[in-house]
């Protein structure tokens, strides 16, 4: 099952919302939409599931058009929207059983269907109880029990975690990666750990712009700039720091070594080298040379975090 998305735009008004975005997912991937507050995440969910359309491009998902065959589209996705609309007035079970008749399940099966996804959903001592009474995370359970209730081969979540207390979110979590085993599977967060715990893959967008897509540790390796060595050293008092940041300049390979910290009888340094280019060893044998005292050292590679600031930090002219 695959959902394809081609040179999608969506203007509100004069504002482009989204700019020209092409990807495609396909059954067995989780991928994460990642992306700031307003940089088109929502629009581009709400255009996949036929919820508004868009200005133009072309969205298919398995062969199907979002213009020419939107029913179809609509039975294949479960869709978890960020405002997630749920009928306050009616119990979990009552609004489940709507939920499946709408998507033309009765009998047995729904009654069956219902009960499994209650139960996935951890929603079974709330079975019974009016949908206003709920806790805002056991709503969004009652969301999540609705966009899996007919079984659909595609899931669209936008924020599924929010509002749910960390034990839920795990559990959550891990439905998502076992429902991801063998449907497709798009979701938007803002929680760059979720990312790295539930998604095969990311797709970062920025200002409606697509500003990367892979998976992290693929990105982190296109995108990631110098790497860097933290380390705290005693030396002897009759050498300047000056000199002990000269001497960690072990090759030519090395960008800069600079002193961050003055403490009681050691320093700490960091030393920068391009991407891929380890130099603990040297900095090591370099010490041992020296007769100093290594008291830490530690190697850090870009996060998620860094790579995201980086591909959606507002650029200054």
């Amino acid at each position: 099952m695959t959902v394809s998305v081609n040179n999608l735009t969506k203007y509100y008004g004069s504002a482009a919302a989204v700019k020209d975005v092409s990807f495609e997912v396909n059954t067995g991937e989780v991928v994460g939409f990642l992306g700031p507050n307003g940089a088109g995440k929502t629009t581009t969910m709400k255009i996949i599931t036929c919820f508004m359309p868009p200005t133009s491009g072309i969205v298919t998902v398995d062969g199907y058009s979002i213009f020419d065959n939107p029913r179809e589209v609509r039975s294949k996705i479960g869709y978890l929207p960020e405002s997630n609309p749920l009928y306050p007035d009616m119990s979990v079970v009552e609004f489940l059983d709507y939920s499946g008749r709408m998507q033309g399940m009765k009998g047995n099966s729904l009654v069956a269907r219902i009960d499994e996804m209650i139960d996935m959903t951890g929603l079974g001592n709330m079975r019974h109880k009016d949908i206003f009474e709920l806790s805002k995370g056991y709503k969004q359970r009652v969301g999540l029990a609705q966009a899996m209730l007919h079984d659909p081969e595609v899931l669209i979540l936008d924020e599924p975690t929010s509002g749910l207390d960390p034990n839920q979110i795990i559990e959550i979590r891990k439905l998502i990666r076992k429902m991801g085993e063998n449907k497709t599977v798009i979701l938007s967060t803002h929680i760059l750990t979720e990312v790295q715990a539930v998604c095969d893959r990311v797709l970062i967008i920025n200002k409606g712009e697509i500003a990367a897509d892979g998976n992290i540790d693929q990105l982190r390796d296109d995108f990631a700039g110098a790497e860097t060595v933290n380390l705290e050293i005693k030396a002897n008092t009759n050498i300047s720091t000056d000199e002990i940041a000269g001497q960690l300049r072990i090759s030519d390979e090395v960008i800069s070594s600079e002193l961050i910290e003055t403490l009681n009888g050691s320093y700490k340094f960091r030393v920068k080298s391009p991407k891929g280019i380890d130099i603990r060893t040297e900095i090591f044998q370099k010490i041992v040379e020296k007769n100093w005292i290594l008291l830490g050292m530690d190697r850090k590679v870009s996060s998620l975090e860094d790579l995201f600031r980086s591909l959606t930090k507002d650029k200054k002219d």
